[in-house]
């Protein structure tokens, strides 16, 4: 099965299933310009009673924590007769 390529200049959003009330109520992503941004939507009411959606854009969440590469241990020695440089 072939992974699904967004085409540029548009997205995709689907229902959230929110665990808090601050949480949009629609998530999804798009790609503008060549660019992957994720859209977050929440539903609003006006004072006057007019229903509106507020929109945000942001860059696509990356695990911190996931595949990290860890710098490699230096391979200098410090006797006391070597020059560091």
């Amino acid at each position: 099965m072939s992974q699904f390529e967004q085409k540029d200049n548009s997205g995709s959003i689907f229902s959230n299933n929110k665990k808090a009330e601050n949480h949009p109520d629609f998530k999804g992503k798009c790609k503008v310009n060549g660019v992957e941004m994720e859209v977050a939507l929440w539903k609003k009411v006006s004072a006057k009673g007019t229903e509106w959606m507020s929109m945000s854009f942001s860059e696509p969440w990356v695990n911190p924590n996931a595949n990290v590469e860890q710098p490699a241990p230096s391979q200098t020695t410090n006797d006391s007769n070597e020059m560091p440089f």
